[in-house]
């Protein structure tokens, strides 16, 4: 790395770079997209988000427009800019992440989209993955992609695409059509239609990557009749995605670092060796457990994908998915009126000294890890005369830590390790209350990021190796300050119980 890029100088009681470089990270999210700026000491100097709209045409079934993603994340780059007074020409490059999975099919010729993207949420292809499972390639399909047949994965929502949009498998037998996740959409779009490109990590994600070759699989690809040359090209996680287009950006920046918004957030976390964790309170929750070289395989219920992608090495991953986390207080805001923001739900759940024996499955759209029941359906039981909202809201709150509970314990049973503490990230580790609850039903200590943005501090880190604005991994461990540290108080007894009613919830919940 240049030395004048760790050179200071003192500007109106400010330290700034001498190179006066920067990277920025564009972090397209499920429920908002947003673009960051960092410096070379992880400090974020600007940032700016708008919210995207999801739609639910059906039961059961998640959308969101493309085009409003593609739209609102060039406003973000833009509006970035212009509140920081850094312009392309000061961004040493760009790191893209973004919510994994939402699958996206456009025309080639003309760039539209053929149909909505399909969120990573949506379970309308719950009737091909039991497919499937029926004609026996589950096992096939695990000891490939280390995923299991679900609709939560990108390769059935392709399918239903080509089976369901007029003209859509006459046009991808012709060789019209291409396919990517959000960071192939993005990438396509802001250079120009000059790359179409994904890395490691999203690859992955889609059921039809052979996480042990590094290779798109033609069996898996055959499985469900998916033509490769829809498909992107896989990239290293550090690498060249071409260049942001003039038209967007007048010096055109490289994009050179890509992952899937979970992988980026355990990159942020530096989680580099084999046993560090880390849980992300989002739309959903998401734990990773770094594997190192090894790829576990789960007996419990999770999913091993690749963690980590960079300097030419693949780190493995166990992962717990948790479809509804954030997303359940957006609910009870949205859909209930029982509260007006999140801190509201914060403060409701301090008035009581415990949840009264009521509990909240938040299986809106199915149950993700460790259970896989994509017929399983939200409910609340326990109610008595005197619950109140405060009791729903705590309810809620207190759901995310249970199913992270749930993720860990399998976590540890798969990996024969035993978690010394947690590091957590994501909107919802915020709430004071639900982190103190997570602290006491795991019994070891939940530690918040210092950086609130670090799914994109992981996407801007990826991006600045490449181009050298950081040296390595080192340089990056040297950065990072933990935040609050959150320990356990709870005794056994009420921990247990606690535990009892919530398995028993669950299991009343299920579909089987």
């Amino acid at each position: 790395m240049a030395l004048s890029l760790k050179d200071l100088s003192k500007v109106d009681n400010a330290y700034v770079p001498l190179g006066g470089r920067y990277i920025m990270a564009l972090d397209s999210g499920t429920t908002s997209v947003r673009a960051v700026i960092v410096d070379e000491y992880d400090c974020v100097v600007a940032r700016a988000s708008r919210h995207i709209k999801t739609m639910y045409p059906r039961s059961g079934w998640v959308e969101q427009d493309p085009m409003e993603i593609l739209a609102s994340q060039i406003a973000v780059m833009m509006e970035v800019q212009f509140k920081s007074g850094i312009h392309s020409d000061r961004i040493a490059a760009i790191g893209i992440t973004n919510q994994r999975e939402t699958t996206v099919v456009w025309d080639r010729d003309s760039g539209q989209p053929i149909h909505n993207a399909i969120v990573w949420q949506c379970r309308r292809t719950a009737d091909i993955s039991d497919r499937l499972v029926a004609e026996g390639m589950g096992e096939t399909i695990r000891r490939k992609t280390g995923l299991m047949p679900d609709p939560y994965f990108s390769g059935t929502k392709i399918r239903w695409i080509l089976d369901n949009v007029d003209g859509a498998q006459a046009a991808v037998d012709a060789g019209e059509l291409m396919f990517g996740t959000i960071d192939t959409w993005l990438i396509y779009n802001l250079t120009g239609a000059a790359v179409h490109a994904t890395d490691y990590t999203n690859a992955s994600r889609t059921m039809l990557f052979n996480i042990h070759t590094l290779e798109w699989d033609d069996e898996l690809l055959k499985m469900l009749d998916i033509p490769r040359s829809m498909l992107p090209e896989v990239r290293w996680s550090s690498d060249d995605y071409g260049s942001v287009s003039n038209e967007i950006m007048t010096y055109g920046p490289p994009i050179t670092g890509v992952a899937g918004d979970q992988q980026a957030s355990l990159f942020g976390h530096c989680c580099f060796t084999p046993g560090c964790t880390k849980n992300t309170y989002g739309t959903g929750c998401f734990m990773l457990m770094n594997t190192g070289e090894t790829c576990v395989t789960s007996e419990h219920g999770l999913v091993s994908t690749i963690g980590i992608a960079q300097g030419g090495k693949i780190s493995y991953a166990l992962e717990g998915s948790i479809f509804h986390a954030g997303a359940t207080i957006q609910w009870l805001r949205d859909k209930l009126g029982l509260i007006s923001s999140a801190k509201d739900a914060s403060d409701l759940c301090r008035h009581l000294d415990s949840n009264g024996g009521c509990y909240l499955v938040p299986a809106f759209s199915g149950l993700g890890a460790p259970w896989w029941d994509p017929d399983a359906r939200g409910l609340i039981c326990g109610l008595t005369g005197a619950s109140d909202r405060a009791t729903i809201v705590r309810a809620a709150c207190e759901s995310m830590a249970y199913q992270s509970f749930d993720v860990l314990h399998s976590m540890e049973r798969d990996a024969g390790v035993k978690l010394e503490y947690l590091s957590v990230d994501g909107g919802a580790s915020q709430n004071e209350f639900i982190m103190q609850f997570q602290a006491d039903l795991l019994g070891i200590p939940v530690v918040l990021s210092e950086n609130v943005e670090t799914t994109a501090l992981g996407a801007a880190y990826l991006a600045g190796l490449a181009v050298g604005y950081w040296e390595d991994l080192e340089d990056l461990e040297q950065n990072r300050v933990p935040g609050k540290r959150f320990e356990p108080s709870a005794s056994e007894e009420v921990v247990a119980r606690n535990l009892s009613g919530w398995h028993d919830a669950v299991e009343r919940a299920r579909s089987r």
